[in-house]
């Protein structure tokens, strides 16, 4: 980076992102030597299964909102303008369904790992390769929501990169060791309080030094970064109102319904109403967090007028230039800068710090316990903190070799956390909503599903298909000339193919380019066309073809009947859409698979019943009105299994 473009910390900078990392480590030392001082596994991994609706929402929104978004979505707004925005669309259905349909099954069957209930539907061998494929994600993911702060940090205001990484890395390590779940869920609170404070700073700062909401709103307006509701249908197109609005509720329910990251938190909820109103104050915060980013991001086309930063800033990222936007608005208000930057890291830290817990407790419960049940508690504890020291040292090697890859490496990242979560999502609907679905359907959808998902993604990023072109700056269209102006709008209304990385410029009447253009105006076909999918259906298509698939190979080889169905496992949708049909035919569909209810007091056994080395507590304060406030014509007992093969 040109030396008189870089960006200094001052001490008070230095000062509030170290009270961030020295808050997180003693949160996490608090809960490492209060109550049960984290000495079992349902303490660590579980929070004991006592938080209550206000931190697992927060937490939930922690986890969601990774320093990636932060740095990501006001990049996004700066260069393609708000069409992104109406992905909040997509939180409404995104939340309910989680609320009504996946909370309720996954809370009253008690389990600790997402995946157990892959096990109790279908079959051990569908456990392990959801789990796998889970921990695959999350691995490749956390590595780069560590190193993109600190590269984006460090080309900006030559922080040191490394320093950064290790210090994010192992505060995070240290806290989520020590204190479990509890340490995570409430260092998480802390930081969205602090993302919050943080955007909020720079928006109030920026809009005063560009002059003003008034004069804000002009340039945005001006330069085109205003998108109108673009009802476009067309699947290639990679942000209309489709896309983000529909294909943007698969991606919300591979996170906020199957994710072991999230679905440990309703999990570790009270009882099940405190886990589904914790889903319900998601929303509203999430719906700020996606204003505060791009508002912050149309603040930032106004102060620059959509300048490519590549020339200031030696690199073509665009989290760079959010870095540097930030810099440059609070370069003369002590300690404002380091309160962003903590928020930064703070975005980093929740992310990571969920990753390593859940990792850890899919880890112990999937692919541990089940061979060694005779494991004492004290032991399992132990091994249960190792992991998660370990995932942390591996996020650390991740964030290396993302460096060694190169900037590249981010957009392959996402594309590939995009790609695994469809698959695992469509794994949980074809378990929960159709109940002929076998465990040789569910194994063939799932690896179908995958290899689709590979095949499309590694397709666009070689073909590069998947690229747009940027909206031109705000000069474009500041012209007198109205004939001109015509002009220049029909050309923004086109849809320029081209070959080669370009970025495009008008200016008084010209279309020129930095390099030399090879432009048509025809769509892809063939493959091609294929590849060009946006990557905001993947979580959609990869879903569908894990249920598609599924069904088909389990008629072939024998739907499963409604007998061997783990009661508790099936939520009866069918069931509800198809309530026209008379009964008996109901039933020969095996639609009529009641959700169970957890067990009265005089059902239970007077032992608390162990599922994979885990002690279920008793659940005395869940009220039967409480569950049948979900599932009203449900009143099948709910029978617990072993989940030890």
């Amino acid at each position: 980076m040109d030396p008189s473009y870089q960006k200094h910390f001052a001490v008070a900078d230095y000062v509030i992102f170290a009270v961030l990392l020295a808050a997180s480590m003693g949160i996490g030392l608090y809960h490492a030597l209060s109550g049960g001082r984290q000495r079992t596994t349902q303490e660590f991994l579980m929070a004991d299964r006592s938080m209550r609706c206000l931190p697992v929402s927060l937490s939930l929104i922690a986890t969601f909102q990774s320093a990636v978004a932060i740095i990501g979505v006001p990049a996004e707004i700066y260069t393609h303008g708000t069409q992104y925005w109406f992905i909040g669309c997509a939180y409404i259905l995104g939340l309910f369904i989680p609320a009504h349909v996946f909370i309720p099954v996954l809370y009253r069957l008690r389990l600790s790992s997402t995946y157990q209930y892959l096990e109790m539907r279908f079959s051990k061998a569908v456990r392990i390769c959801g789990t796998l494929t889970f921990i695959f994600q999350t691995v490749i993911y956390m590595g780069l929501c560590v190193y993109t702060p600190a590269f984006a940090l460090n080309a900006v205001t030559g922080f040191e990169l490394w320093g950064a990484v290790l210090a994010t890395g192992l505060v995070c390590t240290l806290y989520t060791t020590m204190g479990g779940l509890k340490a995570v869920i409430w260092t998480d609170v802390f930081q969205t309080v602090v993302m919050f404070a943080g955007q909020l700073a720079v928006i109030v700062v920026g809009v005063q030094q560009t002059g003003g909401v008034s004069e804000v709103w002009r340039k945005v307006r001006e330069g085109n970064r205003i998108s109108a509701l673009d009802l476009n249908p067309d699947p290639t197109e990679r942000h209309t109102f489709w896309t983000l609005g529909v294909g943007g509720i698969f991606l919300m329910l591979s996170l906020y319904g199957v994710n072991q990251a999230q679905v440990q938190r309703y999990l570790s909820a009270r009882t099940e109403k405190e886990a589904v109103r914790s889903c319900y104050m998601v929303f509203p915060s999430l719906q700020l967090a996606l204003a505060l980013s791009c508002v912050m991001g149309l603040v930032m086309f106004a102060r620059y007028c959509g300048e490519d930063p590549s020339d200031k800033l030696g690199t073509s990222s665009k989290d760079a230039m959010v870095i540097y936007f930030v810099m440059d608005m609070l370069q003369g208000l002590p300690g404002l800068p380091g309160l962003f930057i903590a928020c930064l890291f703070s975005a980093a830290l929740s992310t990571i710090s969920s990753a390593f817990n859940s990792l850890a407790t899919v880890t112990m419960e999937d692919l541990i316990k089940p061979h060694f049940p005779t494991m004492t508690e004290a032991r399992a504890t132990l091994l249960s903190k190792a992991l998660a020291m370990s995932y942390g040292l591996l996020c650390l090697a991740m964030a290396y070799i993302t460096h060694l890859m190169g900037d590249s490496v981010l957009q392959v990242a996402l594309k590939i956390f995009g790609m695994v979560g469809g698959p695992i999502l469509g794994l949980f609907c074809l378990g929960m909503f159709f109940p002929w679905a076998n465990s040789t359907g569910a194994l063939a959808g799932l690896g179908a599903g995958l290899a689709l998902a590979f095949w499309v993604g590694v397709g666009s990023i070689v073909t590069r298909s998947s690229s747009t072109r940027p909206l031109p700056p705000c000069r474009a269209v500041l012209l007198s000339d109205n004939t001109t102006t015509a002009i220049h709008t029909a050309l923004l209304n086109v849809t320029l193919r081209y070959a080669g990385s370009t970025v495009l410029s008008f200016d008084c009447g010209h279309f020129a380019s930095k390099s030399s253009l090879s432009l048509f105006f025809s769509q892809p076909s063939g493959l091609k066309r294929f590849y060009s999918l946006s990557y905001m259906w993947y979580s959609a298509f990869n879903c569908f073809t894990v249920i598609l698939i599924g069904l088909i190979i389990s008629f072939l080889t024998g739907p499963m009947k409604e007998e061997d169905l783990t009661p508790g496992t099936v939520y009866p949708l069918l069931g509800k859409l198809l309530c026209f049909l008379p009964e008996h035919l109901k039933k020969k569909l095996c639609c009529v698979t009641p959700l169970g209810h957890t067990l009265s007091a005089q059902q239970r056994p007077s032992q608390n019943k162990e599922s994979n080395g885990l002690v279920f507590p008793r659940e005395d304060r869940t009220s039967q009105e409480e569950t049948d406030t979900f599932f009203p014509e449900a009143h099948t007992p709910l029978v617990e299994h072993e989940t030890t093969v």
